[in-house]
This record gives C-alpha cells, structure tokens and sequence, in this order.
C-alpha cells in the first residue's frame, strides 16, 4: 500500500470508523471497549483524529482503533478499512458511481445537466469513495465552519494538495439517483480582501498562486447542490434553499435537510425547471435564509415566484449569511 493510501485511511474521520466498529458515540464520547467501562471515559479529538481513554490510557488513531478492537495486524486492519463503503452517522452516504447508463449516448439520469463529452465521471469517482481531509480542510471545515462531521461525511468532501502548494476542498456534485455529475473545487488559501468575522482568520500560510477561488474540471456542471437528500425528505418536512454549498452544510449540520444553487446570479434556466418540478411533485414547504444583501433578497423573489409557499427567514443584522450564523450561535 503507498504512503498516500495509508494516509487516508488515518484520516478518516475516527469517530465514524467507532461507529462502524459498533460503538456509540455522543459528544465525542464512548463507553471504552478496552475495559469495564460504565460511564463514558473515550473521548474523540475530532481536530486531531485521535481518541484516548483517561481511564486505561487506550489511545491511537483509526488503524490503532481497528487494530486492538478487532485483534487484527496492522495490514488487516488497514485492509479492514480499505474495505469499507458505510458511512455511519444519520446521513448515509450517496452512491459513488461511474457514469450513469446511456441509452444512444444519452445520459438517462441527470438527462441534460452533464456534458458526458468532455466530463468523466468514471475518472473522479474514486477520489469520493474514500474521502482525504488534509489539516487545511479539517481546519476550514471544523475550526472555522464548526461543522458536524456526518454532513461532511454524507456530502463526501475531499481535499488535495497541487503542486504550486495550493490547499483545494473539492465538492462533488450528484443527480436525485446518486450519480456524479460535477466537481467544484474550492481554493482554501484564498482570501478575500474584504473577509471580516472569525470565518477570515486562517492559520496556514497563504498561497503565493494565484490561483482562483473555485475552479472545475472541464465539463463539470455543478447545478442545484446536495440533490439526494430529497431521497430522506418525508411528507411534510421543511425543504431549505441555501445559496451555495457552505451555507448548505451550515443548515444541514443544523438538523435541516437542505438543497443550494450555485450563487444569486447564477440561477439557470435548468435550475428552475429543477426547483418548480420540486414544487409540484413535492408535497412540503421550502423555507429559505437570503444573504443579507440586495442580490440574497433578489434570489429569493426569484424563487419565489416558482416556489409560492417559500418562507422567508431573517437573519441578525451581524450575520451576512446562514454559514456565519451557525458559526456565531451554533443554531
């Protein structure tokens, strides 16, 4: 096994490999497996990835983890890893897939949001069945976005490193059936010139690239975000529209189940076919938090011409956004 193969499997996320070990865990905390444990004495460093039992002082990462657990050696521990697909936690994981059946060369799920000519989904597949959380996603993602760790797991976010030293997030993008139509790649070293709050403070050392905020691959269609969890929606619960992945994560990580389009400017024709077919085969009421600015409130006027039940919800005058609202109040 190369060395990057065995640094994924040490990074990924410690509390969900105890869940799939059969372990409850609740606030970072488990009742230890290594010793009579009455009252949870485990306790989960999600920054670090690591867990540690004050009591017998079991401690290690995740192949540690499986490795005394299980009883097993550090290659079938490894193997035991390498082997699985569950994701635990109450999202449970989109399928990872190659590109969806054709009939003619036509797509026939996702029927007209991937351009199959130039984009691949067969070639990105496997960087999503077992995502990578370098140091400067995990500090993105749960230092400064607080974020909980089954949404990440759930949105199967990953990471990688480019050769000018440039720290990406890359964000795939599925169809309602699971399929992989897009990747965003998000630029973690940028910084806006005009960031203000807790989500501007960046600890890494900034890029000398020049690189942009968000690239994608070639063909890449990265349309309304986070389509399978329409799949979860019951009758009646509440559907919330974001703008853009971040603030998607924000209300999923809030106990809401949440879909996002791309910007306030960038609601396609394709899009809103997409969000009134929601309306009439949906029997729930959608619910929205604008950007505090002009363009957030455009959208939502928007939307709300195609959804006519859209709540609208307000948010403090300090917060610019629903991401940094649930990073100030954890809502």
């Amino acid at each position: 096994m190369e060395k990057y193969e065995l640094q994924q499997l040490r990074d990924l996320p410690i509390e969900g490999v105890a869940e799939r070990l059969g372990m409850e865990v609740v606030r970072h905390k488990a009742l230890c497996p290594f010793h009579a444990d009455h009252h949870p004495s485990l306790s989960f460093n999600v920054r670090k990835n690591s867990y540690r039992c004050f009591v017998c002082d079991a401690h290690g990462g995740t192949i540690d983890l499986v490795m005394h657990l299980l009883h097993k050696t550090f290659p079938e521990a490894c193997s035991w890893l390498s082997n699985g697909t569950t994701v635990p936690g109450g999202f449970p994981a989109a399928r990872v897939s190659s590109s969806p059946p054709n009939v003619g060369g036509v797509p026939q799920r996702g029927k007209g949001v991937c351009d199959t000519k130039s984009f691949d989904p067969s070639r990105y597949a496997r960087f999503f069945a077992r995502p990578y959380l370098s140091p400067a996603a995990r500090h993105f993602l749960f230092d400064q976005r607080r974020l909980d760790p089954r949404v990440i797991r759930w949105c199967r976010l990953t990471s990688w490193h480019d050769r000018n030293g440039v720290d990406w997030l890359q964000i795939p993008y599925y169809d309602p059936d699971g399929y992989l139509i897009g990747i965003q790649n998000r630029n973690l070293n940028y910084q806006r010139p005009d960031a203000e709050g807790p989500l501007s403070t960046f600890r890494f050392p900034l890029s000398t690239s020049t690189a942009p905020r968000f690239k994608f691959p070639k063909g890449s269609h990265c349309s309304i975000y986070n389509l399978p969890v329409l799949n979860k929606l019951k009758p009646g619960e509440p559907l919330y529209i974001a703008e853009g992945a971040s603030d998607c994560w924000a209300l999923l990580s809030a106990g809401h189940k949440a879909i996002a389009i791309p910007s306030a400017t960038l609601l396609s024709k394709n899009d809103k076919e997409q969000l009134y077919t929601l309306h009439t085969t949906l029997y729930t009421e959608f619910h929205m938090y604008p950007d505090r600015d002009a363009p957030g409130e455009r959208l939502f006027l928007q939307l709300k011409d195609l959804l006519p039940n859209l709540q609208h919800h307000h948010l403090p005058p300090s917060c610019k956004d629903f991401s940094d609202y649930y990073v100030k109040f954890k809502v």
